[in-house]
């Protein structure tokens, strides 16, 4: 039996081939029909240019119909698709090349990266060396075997020590996730998701478009979140998936009414918590309460508040059906109202880091349960809230920054002796990134960190704010204090 979950989508995309899959604004719709035929060209693109079952392919491009293909053109040939970061830069991606060892990179023109690695280009307008071998390509059918444990993706997360990690997704991963999210938030054939995420992150290409590809329906293929082309098609959809900072910039436009809301049925929050005042002030606005869910690289999604029944602010659900979820401390479990570790196992949760066995082995309990590294708390019903996180990582409009890669270019700075990076409370982005910095002798000022950086981190890991020290509060066998920093500056951003 084939699992490659690619078989399963395509299954549905021939049942409706005449329906339109994308509405492409500013661009032409794609019809089911006409996904399938550039999957197959893509998959025949791959396999020409040497792509095997098993081989990892890297992206790093724009989003466009023709990106879109691209990934399914992976699932379809069984190779391993590993999407990056757009704002990486040409350093962060010799780490990543390195670690994957790929067969193929396909990459924007601009951010080409010089590399051993056979690389092919696929620009913001569809085009590129990619897309001409696409149409030059004969259609490959049929889709190649997988089995349900056979990795589908690697998705790089980031952790509190070391490099970012591989998260090995598998195609029951993905198949298991689409069908439980398809069930949960009651998908149905008329849907038509908003889609102004981007998609070389989970919630953008495995969480939205898996439901559409699954659930049927359409989407409307923004290239990114603006607010003015959001409102102009919200009248039009009935399903939206965004991070809490869409929901807080849909709330600062004056031409975001309930009224532009009228036809939706579900706005879904994720990728970073949202604040209990945001899912009010929403309610107030539009008559819509958000449906908050949690999720993480290496597991997909793993709780949902309900789509009939209370959806609690400040809560991110129940645990989906088919996982389970618990609080923990060490190996002792916890019970109501306890803050500890959240640790989940399910179908969902993935394989394992990417030619890492010992990192593994340390983030699984004997039984099976993974360790999340976020504090959570359960009510008596088993509804999860986040409490914090037992890692230092933050997250800043729903992109994870680690603080260690970002305090290290920093020390390398002449004018620095030592530096902190925490995440505080921000208003757009759920958290700011702050650096924290003790200057060697005058003092050190955003502009000279931001230049310090500027070709060396993605934007959105550079600090919104730099504040200077005379020395970094630490205890009594020398750890920097973070918790003491975030609190002083809780309000940096208010």
């Amino acid at each position: 039996m084939n699992e490659n979950v690619y078989a399963l989508f395509e299954t549905r995309f021939r049942t409706d081939r005449d329906a339109i899959c994308l509405y492409v604004p500013d661009g032409e719709d794609w019809r089911y029909g006409d996904l399938v035929a550039q999957v197959s060209r893509a998959a025949g693109a791959l396999v020409n240019l040497g792509v095997r079952p098993g081989g990892r392919v890297v992206t790093q491009t724009e989003k466009t119909p023709q990106a879109l293909a691209l990934y399914l053109g992976c699932l379809k040939v069984g190779a391993v698709y590993v999407p990056l970061n757009t704002a990486y830069t040409a350093v962060e991606m010799e780490y990543f090349l390195s670690d994957a060892e790929p067969a193929l990179l396909v990459c924007d023109t601009s951010q080409r990266v010089e590399c051993a690695v056979p690389t092919e280009t696929l620009d913001a307008s569809g085009g590129g060396s990619f897309a001409e071998r696409m149409n030059a390509a004969h259609a490959l059918e049929p889709t190649v075997s997988r089995a349900a444990d056979d990795v589908a993706a690697i998705v790089y997360t980031s952790g509190t020590t070391g490099r970012p990690k591989g998260a090995m997704l598998t195609h029951r991963n993905l198949e298991s996730n689409a069908r439980t999210l398809c069930d949960a938030w009651g998908w149905r054939s008329d849907d038509v998701l908003l889609h102004a995420l981007p998609i070389f992150h989970v919630h953008g290409l495995f969480v939205a478009l898996h439901c559409v590809f699954l659930g049927g329906g359409s989407m409307v293929f923004l290239p990114r979140f603006d607010a003015d082309a959001v409102i102009e098609h919200l009248p039009s959809s009935t399903v939206m998936m965004g991070v809490p900072t869409f929901y807080t910039r849909l709330l600062g436009h004056n031409a975001f009414t309930g009224d532009v809301c009228r036809a939706m049925r579900l706005f879904i929050s994720g990728s970073a918590p949202l604040a209990a005042q945001t899912f009010a002030d929403f309610e107030a606005r539009t008559g819509h309460r958000i449906l908050e869910r949690y999720g993480m690289s290496e597991t997909l999604m793993n709780t949902s508040n309900p789509l009939a029944g209370e959806r609690t602010g400040g809560t991110v659900g129940f645990a989906l059906p088919g996982t389970e979820a618990r609080i923990a401390d060490g190996d002792r479990v916890l019970g109501e109202g306890e803050i500890g570790e959240i640790e989940v196992r399910g179908p969902n949760v993935f394989k394992g880091y990417w030619r890492m066995p010992d990192k593994t082995a340390e983030e699984f309990r004997r039984d099976g349960f993974f360790r999340t590294g976020d504090l959570g708390v359960m009510d008596s019903e088993g509804r999860v809230s986040i409490a914090g996180r037992t890692k230092d990582l933050i997250i800043s409009g729903g992109y994870n920054v680690y603080p260690k890669e970002v305090e290290t270019l920093i020390d390398e700075m002449p004018e620095v002796s030592e530096s902190a990076v925490i995440g505080v409370p921000h208003p757009d982005f759920g958290e700011g990134v702050v650096a924290v910095v003790v200057p060697r002798h005058e003092p050190v000022d955003a502009a000279m960190v931001e230049a310090a950086l500027k070709d060396r981190l993605a934007r959105f890991k550079q600090p919104k704010r730099v504040v200077c020290m005379v020395g970094l509060p630490r205890n009594v066998m020398g750890k920097v204090q973070k918790n003491a920093l975030r609190e002083r500056f809780a309000d940096l951003f208010a």
